[in-house]
């Protein structure tokens, strides 16, 4: 069955549909990445112990949420000779920058920044940007909002499990300050950027997402940002099934403090074009890009991944999140079946290009 993801980023006037999810592997690989596996209860004190804590439970007032959120997030129009498209994004410190997607700036010279429920535009200017995570960072004049702005906090990605709450608000179709509420259905998805290369650890949810809610945060049940909702997937254009995509926080606390001020992400590169086993037991090599870093360390189109720095690899998405929590020019010893027999290749990564360069 094929199944489509639309980039929401202004979608309400130049809706972009791209891609099929990166279920079967691209070139490595993306941003640093952090356990998304949530941590375990603590034990229960002895019965009768002073030292026993109270349960730190989530809060279920989404109204309250909203009340105290909504003042930092952010209505963003792009334009361009001719055409123009709306997206959403949110205050990250009180200097001015507003976080967005990549995909609402990309290809327009123009912007301005609706914050909250101030119907005044700002004009903003774009510092930097960053299509391999899908993120890019706008500034505006903070003596321009009234009352000055209020960064929203970061929440933490080895706190986040499936099901716990995710609110999404943003624009949905132009409709700013639209606040859906719903449950993070899973963690650890790829989804592809721009510019084609995976982004790794992608959160799922079921808060509906649709176009113009690009750019917009994922919060959880705390009112802290999880997220940047990116992505639907979808059957039937551009219409919400429930199945929503967003960057999670562990890279836009990599990615955006680097490029807000023009800087440029350096990400590790491995270099091959991989899929998953059909018994889900590595991650199959299809293509090494002639010259790059697996080539050269002698791996072969048919070898099999199964571990890379002993870290087990079952699927071409784990490839991408281990290349990922390297950096250029470190060493990588790959695990790999050929012809039944196992060996280990050390590869020095590389630099990765600007774009994919499959062939």
């Amino acid at each position: 069955m094929r199944s489509l993801v639309s980039f929401l980023g202004g979608a309400v006037s130049v809706g972009l549909v791209v891609g099929v999810l990166a279920a079967a592997g691209v070139i490595d690989d993306d941003t640093n990445t952090t356990a998304t596996e949530a941590p375990s209860p603590a034990a229960s004190a002895p019965s009768g112990s002073s030292s026993a804590k109270p349960v730190d439970t989530q809060p279920t007032n989404v109204s309250g949420i909203y009340k105290r959120v909504s003042p930092s997030v952010a209505f963003v129009q792009s334009t361009g000779a001719a055409q123009a498209a709306t997206g959403s994004g949110f205050v990250f410190d009180d200097q001015g920058h507003i976080v967005t997607n990549d995909h609402v700036v990309e290809g327009f010279n123009r912007f301005s920044v609706r914050v909250g429920s101030d119907q005044t535009p700002i004009r903003a200017q774009l510092v930097g940007k960053d299509p391999s995570s899908d993120l890019a960072v706008l500034k505006i004049d903070p003596s321009k909002v009234p009352g000055g702005l209020k960064a929203l906090t970061l929440g933490d990605s080895n706190a986040m499990a499936p099901g716990d709450q995710a609110i999404a608000i943003g624009s949905p179709f132009g409709l700013a300050g639209t606040v859906t509420v719903g449950v993070i259905s899973a963690l650890g998805r790829t989804i592809e950027s721009p510019n084609g290369f995976p982004i790794s650890n992608a959160i799922q949810t079921d808060a509906a997402i649709n176009p113009g809610n690009s750019g917009g945060p994922l919060l959880d049940g705390r009112g802290r940002v999880i997220g940047v909702n990116s992505q639907i997937k979808t059957e039937s254009g551009d219409s919400n099934a429930g199945v929503g995509f967003a960057v999670p926080v562990s890279t836009i606390k990599q990615v955006v403090p680097q490029i807000e001020h023009g800087g440029k992400i350096q990400r590790a590169f491995l270099g091959v074009t991989n899929g998953t086993a059909n018994d889900q037991s590595g991650a199959v090599v299809s293509n090494a890009v002639p010259g790059g870093p697996a080539a050269k360390a002698g791996l072969r189109p048919g070898d099999k991944i199964v571990a890379i720095d002993s870290r087990p690899i079952q699927s071409s998405d784990d490839v991408s999140a281990a290349v990922a929590a390297h950096k250029p020019g470190e060493k990588a010893k790959l695990t790999v079946v050929r012809g039944g027999d196992r060996r280990t290749l050390t590869v020095t990564l590389g630099t990765r290009p600007e774009n994919p360069t499959i062939r």
